[in-house]
């Protein structure tokens, strides 16, 4: 499998940044940009376009073009033949998070700016036959300097040696792919921060139909020289379809649910998984809603109340949406607890926001909408968004961290938050 490209768009959809295409014609690249901006300009939403856009090229045989939208820039992998739009997409995913770790926030200018870093990025992580080489950022930032500051003023002045970076003498000087060799800091400290996620839809009735968990254990790693990490959880178990960094050593993971690895510099995700609670069907949610929308002619009224269901912690930036229907025009709500709302006439979307919903406590909203169209038909269902800090679903524990291969003895930090995006049906 091969990719043909990469291409990158503006906000307008015109090409700031592509990749050689050498074995392809030159109208090639430009099909598929022409093909993905009618496709945009005939949708009523950006998101409805389909991800993969497929053309039939006279004399080229069948392609197609896989896009992703990130901030005001829109990324476009093409391929053709047998490959599979998911390795494309992989590898769309990869080089933005390296542009991002490169220049921090992605715009036109930003890239405009900066074309000679992106275009060596480009040929370091594509090489001419369209396979993905180098992607480890570690590895990259050997060959290819981060841009700065310091590193444009000395380039000007001619001042080539000392724009290296780090101790390296040369490329690939580690024989670790993630790691850089000679890595030294005053203060040795790693940090875990274990992000999960719930996805739920909740039945009329307050039952949960569907609820998944998907985590995230991201880490930052300042430490010295080269450490061998061993992580161990007190209850892994319940973890599945679990994915991990390249560092990670599988086979003392298959034995005993222990992450044991060599740890890359800086931030990286160390693991991804799936948690399914033992005994449970589903996950559940962390409060109730319990709606009353009556729909009368040319509008209708809402009351709509919220009830944490936890004991101990606050569900924080709590935030709440109806799509009112077709034609809606104004709405009068009355929030308690000093809660906030706002109607969206472009949207047409009732917003509901609260700060912080402590432990048992219940927060109501009420109030008249009005509408041109006679009959109504709002949303049959609500939009809950919510964080919970210092808060797992899964109760995943850190129990100990062992390192070896350096004498040191580094600084742990650990922590959990929790978000959820949850569908509560009316």
């Amino acid at each position: 499998m091969a990719i043909d490209g990469l291409v990158i768009l503006d906000n307008t959809g015109r090409p700031i940044i592509q990749s050689g295409f050498r074995s392809s014609p030159p109208a090639y690249p430009i099909l598929h940009i022409d093909a993905l901006n009618e496709a945009l300009s005939k949708a009523d939403r950006s998101v409805d376009v389909d991800p993969v856009l497929y053309l039939h090229n006279p004399g080229e045989g069948p392609s197609a073009c896989c896009h992703v939208k990130r901030g005001e820039l829109r990324f476009l992998g093409l391929l053709s033949g047998d490959t599979d739009p998911l390795y494309v997409f992989a590898f769309l995913e990869t080089f933005i998070d390296i542009l991002k770790d490169y220049f921090g926030h992605l715009s036109a200018e930003t890239l405009k700016e900066n074309f000679d870093v992106v275009y060596q990025l480009l040929e370091e992580t594509l090489d001419a036959g369209g396979h993905p080489s180098t992607t480890s950022i570690n590895a990259l930032k050997d060959i290819v300097l981060p841009p700065s500051l310091l590193s444009k003023v000395l380039s000007v002045a001619g001042v080539s040696g000392l724009t290296t970076l780090g101790t390296s003498s040369h490329p690939f000087a580690s024989p670790i792919p993630w790691r850089k060799a000679g890595v030294r800091y005053n203060t040795n400290e790693i940090f875990f921060d274990m992000a999960e996620e719930l996805k739920g839809v909740v039945n009329k009735n307050g039952t949960v139909a569907v609820s998944s968990v998907w985590g995230k254990v991201h880490s930052n790693c300042r430490l010295s020289g080269t450490p061998d990490l061993l992580l161990s959880f007190s209850n892994a178990q319940p973890l599945t379809n679990c994915s991990f960094h390249p560092c990670v050593r599988l086979q003392r993971w298959t034995r005993d649910k222990h992450l044991s690895f060599v740890p890359p510099d800086g931030k990286f995700i160390l693991m991804e998984y799936n948690y399914t609670p033992g005994g449970v069907h589903h996950v559940a949610v962390p409060f109730a809603l319990k709606p009353l929308i009556k729909c009368e002619e040319n509008g209708g009224t809402i009351d709509v109340t919220m009830t944490s269901r936890l004991t101990t912690k606050a569900l924080e930036n709590v935030r709440v949406e109806l799509y009112l229907g077709e034609g809606t025009t104004t709405a009068t709500c009355i929030a308690t607890n000093n809660a906030s709302w706002n109607f969206d006439p472009r949207t047409r979307i009732l917003h509901w926001d609260i700060k912080a919903v402590s432990a048992s406590s219940t927060y109501s909203l009420k109030g008249p909408f009005s509408s041109t169209i006679k009959y109504v038909r709002p949303s049959r269902a609500f939009r809950v968004q919510f964080e919970i800090p210092q808060h797992t679903f899964s109760s995943l524990k850190v129990d100990q961290l062992k390192m070896t291969g350096e004498m040191y003895k580094p600084y742990k930090g650990v922590r959990g938050r929790s978000t959820g995006d949850v569908e509560w049906r009316w």
